[in-house]
């Protein structure tokens, strides 16, 4: 009789935390929203991720993968994941401040050296604990997805920092990156994604900070007749879905589905690169913009200029991760 009791409870408990669609005997509904476009890092991670569902767990999950803003932009999108809306997103590190200021350590500029540190840092122990780093408001990382270093674009040539000195820049909701341009006498603007061709083309903003790839996919070299290739950041992502949903799922299934993401990681991160120098190429190819080579002494006067941003959020995220980060860098 009592094992027939706990067998009906733990039957009834299963069947209340399965998503409803794998209850009624239907494929588990993953609603994939991003921002961006197909043709870039992001893009192409869910497109893969959605193949590679459809190719080996096909009857049991299907991804919906919405692209650029089409289901909810990322003003809405944290929101709508924790409403269940949609069931997983891949926001840029800068988004999740809210949840966990240690992740701000991603926005501090000139921390890195090249891509490369980026990847093995986040291959290190403290950055995997940053995935978990949202427990507390239910926020599940699976992984980072890079899209690569950022380039300043802007409306006048950016060679010196001064050279910035009261142009409005549009930035993510990002503290560190308000600092980050406060410490050159610009303005920080923060704007939807969506927004930010219309408001460089519009003059809202004179300027922004993408990878090569954001800048060719949005048509932002077309109203940017500058692009300094000055390399002072990362603009990546995490790969994110809800606690609630992902443990809802049937072992087996989420086992597979989190050997997709693995593999999917791998290629996005591996050809992020190759993709970034692609559009720098066809930037050039262009003539839409000119672009600017810093010299050694000039990379050095901006990283001296927004180093003290490092210090105003060194408690915010904590000295070990940023040590921890700067370890990375072959030249330190």
């Amino acid at each position: 009789m009592y094992k027939s009791c706990v067998a009906a409870v733990l039957a009834a408990l299963y069947w209340l935390s399965a998503p409803a669609s794998a209850a009624e005997g239907e494929p588990i509904v993953i609603k994939f929203a991003h921002v961006v476009a197909d043709d870039t890092p992001k893009g192409k991670g869910a497109l893969m991720f959605q193949k590679l569902v459809e190719e080996r767990l096909a009857g049991k999950v299907k991804v919906e993968v919405y692209p650029n803003s089409t289901l909810v932009g990322d003003a809405d999108e944290m929101q709508a994941l924790l409403d269940g809306k949609v069931q997983m997103l891949a926001p840029s590190l800068s988004k999740f401040d809210k949840y966990t200021k240690k992740l701000q350590v991603f926005d501090l500029p000139f921390l890195f050296d090249d891509e490369a540190a980026v990847q093995r840092f986040q291959n290190r122990e403290t950055s995997r604990d940053l995935l978990r780093s949202m427990a507390d408001s239910g926020i599940y990382g699976l992984a980072y997805w890079n899209n690569g270093l950022k380039q300043l674009s802007a409306t006048r040539a950016l060679v010196n920092p001064e050279d910035a000195e009261g142009l409005a820049f549009r930035i993510q909701p990002s503290a560190v990156l308000e600092a980050q341009f406060n410490a050159v006498g610009a303005k920080p603007v923060r704007l939807a994604f969506s927004e930010v061709y219309k408001s460089l083309q519009s003059g809202v903003v004179q300027g922004a900070e993408n990878p090569w790839s954001n800048i060719v996919s949005q048509k932002m070299n077309t109203v940017q007749p500058f692009i300094t290739e000055s390399n002072h950041g990362v603009l990546n992502y995490m790969l994110v879905t809800t606690s609630k949903f992902w443990m809802s799922m049937p072992f087996a299934v989420r086992s597979e589905l989190e050997n997709i993401v693995l593999e999917v990681t791998q290629t996005v991160n591996k050809e992020a690169a190759a993709l970034n120098q692609r559009d720098r190429e066809r930037i050039l190819a262009s003539g839409t913009s000119k672009l600017i080579t810093l010299t050694p002494e000039q990379r050095q006067a901006w990283r001296e200029k927004m180093m003290p941003v490092w210090k105003a959020y060194e408690a915010d995220i904590g000295a070990d991760v940023i040590r921890a980060a700067m370890t990375v860098n072959r030249r330190r």
